[in-house]
């Protein structure tokens, strides 16, 4: 399982960066589109273009494109994928990577006389129109923990990993399902409903545990690349436990059950793939404390999770 997940994540990775742009310019298709610092949600809007304005495409990374950006301070900015369309520009012989964007009007918004291998910065008009510079102009920026929502082409709300979704498998043989939602003050909630068993060389029978552990999660910063957007955090829960004594001989039969409470922390990361934007990937170390009923069955403290959670908000 450990395997495949790895694979996947493998494979997530890499396939943003498998889709560069080749002159490829990339064309404002809403009324009106937000301009974000990174490629994720959680990045700032410093910026809004317009309908019909044509951005030259630095990369294509699947759900975001990064596209030039004066303001920004390492002169780059990303839009995400639905806000347009991706096509070929017409050059007429000059680089399309050094257009600059155009207005609403499909008017350059940059001298048409910029010489073939300029930097990007020369192609940065220094005399645009007024409407142009009211059509670029960033926003305000916000703080990189404010949620932003993503705006599609039918105008429906997309994510901004509030609210998602999973499973979960552990280290000690457990699997369950999981939800976990995000506040705007980097605080959040999970919930996981889980179950393992286990055998033990000193006593026999087998011992089966469901639990329902909800916990506090903190998340201690963000950082995006062009490819994925990692979140570290740290966290504490209650764990509700319901444990089972089975006999295998000479039939399956409990012998005995037992309710208890204990409590977990932990710390890991959340990570998010630029090529699954909606998906994350969570793996944390935890320590688990709760009485042991049944003697001969003391399960590790120290466990390994797994989490998939698919933001529905």
């Amino acid at each position: 399982m450990l395997r495949r997940v790895a694979a996947l994540a493998f494979v997530l990775v890499l396939s943003p960066a498998m889709l560069h742009a080749q002159d490829d310019q990339f064309t404002i298709s809403v009324p009106s589109a937000d301009v974000h610092k990174g490629p994720s949600i959680a990045t700032p809007v410093i910026g809004h273009v317009a309908r019909g304005t044509a951005m030259p495409v630095l990369r294509n990374l699947g759900s975001w494109i990064k596209v030039p950006w004066p303001d920004a301070p390492d002169r780059v900015a990303y839009v995400y994928v639905t806000m347009g369309r991706l096509a070929a520009p017409n050059t007429d012989g000059v680089n399309s990577n050094l257009a600059a964007p155009r207005g609403p009007s499909g008017s350059a918004t940059a001298s048409a006389t910029a010489p073939v291998g300029a930097p990007l910065s020369t192609a940065a008009p220094a005399s645009t129109s007024a409407a142009a510079q009211t059509t670029m102009a960033p926003r305000p920026h916000r703080t990189s923990h404010e949620r932003v929502v993503i705006r599609s082409q039918q105008g429906a709300t997309a994510i901004s990993h509030v609210v998602g979704f999973g499973g979960v498998v552990g280290s000690m043989s457990t699997f369950g399902a999981t939800a976990r939602t995000w506040s705007d003050n980097r605080l959040g909630i999970q919930f996981a409903f889980t179950r393992d068993s286990m055998t033990s060389d000193a006593a026999a029978g087998r011992m089966t545990t469901t639990q329902l552990e909800p916990a506090v999660v903190y998340g201690l910063f963000d950082s995006v690349t062009d490819y994925f957007w990692i979140r570290p955090y740290v966290g504490s829960g209650v764990s509700f436990r319901h444990q089972t004594l089975h006999q295998s001989t000479p039939v399956d039969a409990e012998v005995g059950s037992d309710n208890g409470v204990g409590f977990r922390v932990f710390g890991g990361a959340e990570m998010t793939f630029a090529g699954a934007p909606r998906f994350a990937l969570s793996v944390d170390l935890g320590y688990r404390h709760f009485p042991t009923p049944f003697a001969g069955f003391e399960p590790g403290h120290v466990g390994l999770s797994l989490f998939g959670h698919w933001y529905v908000k």
